[in-house]
């Protein structure tokens, strides 16, 4: 469809009912010119004061639009400005959750040598946090959390939703965005009892931000153009992954929250895509790891967790066979930790007390679970076989330590805390806590995930798979330390590696994607370990996929019902593949070619859509194209005079021109065809015709209640 054309489809929606002198009114602001709107800022309000001086503001940031204009487009402002916006953002909230992290560690020290009161710091403290960000944001926007609201956690199964064409505005309102910003703080300052994240619900602000800048870029450039707004949410998902990491190859780029918006986000990706991907997503980073020199957190922007693996021989060749095992290790510890999830999910869909509380009392709901949890976690009993008193950035960086814990040689190659490797050996033997940490968090990180509140998903997926990569190289170590081996092999067996290869591995068998070793690469700058990581994240990933078997992120949008196709193609793979035929609506409205202004003025008054089928007659129903609202109402506007509507002997074939349909659907077709053809030719509606006879039409909120209908039979 011509550029001109998709243009002259953006005419405003009229209500059905409305007359002939408002319709008139309406086609002439929708024609209106950019000159004219231009002249319109200009102009004095006389109600308001300092007239001069705001028609001279105006003016010059008039000038400024069109300066800014000849350099590039308004929208590459944009993505800068989101990128940048974005990291400040996820600076702010790291700073806030790590003064709070400090104030509990501070109290909980001051309070040593009474147990009782240690046990009450340690436990309420966390608890009232997640009690306090669930009732918050149930209060406030119940779009923000629930399970049963369609927000749990991340969010990103709703964008992932958006994204794939079908509207949901509340969840990308303002409103939302300030008050899931506010329980991330409170969730997060919780710390490791509960073992939460940050980087879904990143994804989820950003796309709100996106559709934010999306608004005042179409603002500001006077016209609306829904193929930027798209191109701005796309964006923004990348974004979301890069300001929380800040997560650069060589200090330049972030590229992986692109990967990511390809992997996870998009069903579709386009190639014009790219390029704003990238440049968002590298100002974000660059502002991040900007903002962490300036603060005085480092020297230079550099690597997140510093890591010093030994470059002159990071490992044997013989290893590699050792890193494909981890990653079937990986895949298969995955595939359990999914079926867990999916089971819980489904308990707390049918369980009737739990779907009580849920609904009416989330804030107990979460403190009850929390405090649980918390208990579980306090140091001097079980915590201290879980190092509990490590923050989540704290474990990870002691997990890809290059030191061996098994042997006792500490030829440290990175320069960690001196209570990270206390923590682990305080049960005696670094290897029981990591087994214990490993049995405990698996079924704690799904009561966890349980939880009403807007939490992500990833780190902890990412921590616990370093944690199991950790527990295989130390092992290796421990073998090669019994003689079997060389004493040159037994010193050049790095576990740190281990660790960050099972971390990528893990984390991308759990959502089945391979950005999480480039992630892994550019967190710890150690691309030495580029083989072995991605041979393991490839090996998980063929395990985890096998059988058909949803991601993480398809479980979650199928416990929820949303209408995304991806997902219900996992959930059940015939369901897609119902001919469209069958699931069709009610008739649709259309017009014959000789249609008079009484048959127009009905189809304009019952029907919203912009483009509106043509007949040849109503008996045979040979599609023959369709024609713009806005002609209609131009149609109309000729067929009135002076309020009063006269007979004509003009038809719609003689005023309007009747263009012809692009691509047109059989009923035969599937719905997943039908929803692929949407999704790639960008148009708002598809004629369904059986041997040139019209069936009906297949719009966005038409193929949304058909995929609805469908997961409702999952």
């Amino acid at each position: 469809m011509a550029p001109t054309l998709q243009d002259r489809t953006k005419s405003p929606e009229e209500p059905a009912g409305s007359q002939t002198v408002g319709e008139n009114n309406d086609w002439k602001q929708g024609n209106q010119s950019d000159t004219s709107c231009d002249r319109i800022l200009l102009q004095d309000d006389p109600w308001k004061p300092c007239q001069r001086s705001r028609a001279t503001v105006k003016g010059w940031l008039l000038k400024l639009r069109t300066c800014l204009g000849t350099v590039c487009g308004i929208e590459w402002y944009g993505y800068a400005a989101l990128g940048i916006s974005m990291a400040i953002l996820s600076f702010l909230v790291d700073l806030s959750v790590t003064k709070l992290l400090r104030a509990h560690h501070w109290l909980y020290l001051k309070l040593e040598g009474n147990s009782l009161l240690q046990f009450f710091c340690w436990t309420l403290y966390p608890a009232c946090l997640c009690a306090v960000a669930s009732s918050f944001t149930d209060n406030i926007c119940p779009f923000s959390t629930g399970l049963y609201s369609r927000g749990l956690g991340s969010g990103i199964p709703e964008v992932r939703t958006m994204l794939a064409g079908i509207e949901m505005p509340h969840y990308l309102s303002l409103t939302n965005l300030f008050t899931k910003l506010l329980a991330l703080t409170c969730t997060l300052a919780a710390g490791s009892t509960v073992f939460l994240g940050k980087v879904g619900p990143f994804v989820h602000l950003s796309t709100m931000a996106g559709a934010y800048f999306s608004n005042l870029c179409t603002l500001i450039q006077g016209d609306t153009k829904e193929r930027a707004a798209g191109e701005m949410l796309v964006v923004a998902a990348a974004v979301g992954v890069a300001s929380c990491f800040g997560a650069p190859i060589s200090g330049e780029g972030g590229s992986t929250g692109v990967l990511f918006s390809v992997e996870v986000m998009c069903s579709h990706f386009a190639l014009r895509h790219y390029c704003p991907c990238f440049f968002s997503a590298a100002c974000g980073a660059s502002m991040f790891r900007l903002l962490s020199v300036w603060s005085g957190e480092e020297e230079t922007p550099q690597a997140l967790f510093k890591t010093n693996f030994p470059s002159s021989l990071p490992f044997y060749p013989l290893e590699i066979i050792l890193f494909a095992l981890l990653g079937l290790l990986c895949g298969a510890v995955s595939c359990c930790y999914l079926f867990c999830h999916r089971r819980i999910l489904r308990f707390t869909k049918t369980n009737a007390f739990l779907l009580q509380m849920l609904a009416t009392e989330k804030a107990l709901y979460s403190g009850v679970v929390a405090l649980f949890l918390a208990s579980l976690t306090f140091p001097p009993s079980a915590g201290q076989y879980m190092a509990s008193k490590l923050t989540m950035k704290q474990l990870l960086a002691s997990l890809l330590d290059s030191r061996q814990w098994s042997s006792q040689s500490h030829n440290a190659s990175v320069q960690l805390g001196p209570d990270a490797l206390l923590e682990w050996s305080s049960s005696g033997s670094p290897l029981l806590s990591l087994a214990v940490f490993l049995l405990m968090k698996m079924w704690m990180m799904v009561l966890a995930w349980t939880l009403p509140l807007p939490t992500g998903y990833f780190m902890p997926v990412f921590v616990y798979g370093a944690a199991l990569g950790r527990l295989l190289g130390e092992a290796v170590a421990y073998v090669s330390s019994t003689g079997l081996t060389s004493s040159q092999l037994q010193a050049s067996i790095n576990p740190g590696g281990y660790a960050l290869a099972g971390a990528a591995a893990f984390s991308g068998a759990v959502t089945h994607t391979l950005s999480p070793a480039l992630l892994a690469l550019e967190l710890t700058g150690q691309f030495s370990h580029a083989l072995p990581i991605l041979l393991a994240t490839l090996l998980a990933n063929a395990v985890a996929r096998s059988g058909h078997r949803p991601s993480f992120y398809d479980a979650l949008s199928i416990g929820k019902k949303l209408p995304h196709l991806p997902s219900l193609v996992k959930a059940s793979p015939r369901l897609p593949f119902t001919p469209i035929g069958q699931v069709l609506g009610p008739k649709s409205v259309q017009l014959q070619k000789v249609a008079g202004p009484v048959e127009v003025q009905h189809a304009v008054n019952t029907s919203t859509d912009q483009q509106i089928p043509v007949v040849d007659s109503h008996e045979s129903r040979i599609v023959l194209g369709f024609v713009l609202r806005s002609e209609l109402l131009m149609f109309l506007r000729h067929c009135t005079t002076d309020g009063v509507t006269q007979t004509l002997e003009k038809h719609l074939d003689e005023v309007c021109c009747i263009y012809p349909t692009a691509v047109l659907l059989s009923p035969h077709n599937t719905v997943q065809e039908a929803h692929s053809i949407l999704n790639l030719v960008g148009v708002q509606s598809l004629c369904v015709a059986d041997r040139g006879r019209l069936v009906g039409i297949i719009t966005w909120p038409e193929m949304k209640r058909i995929l609805e209908d469908l997961a409702k039979e999952i």
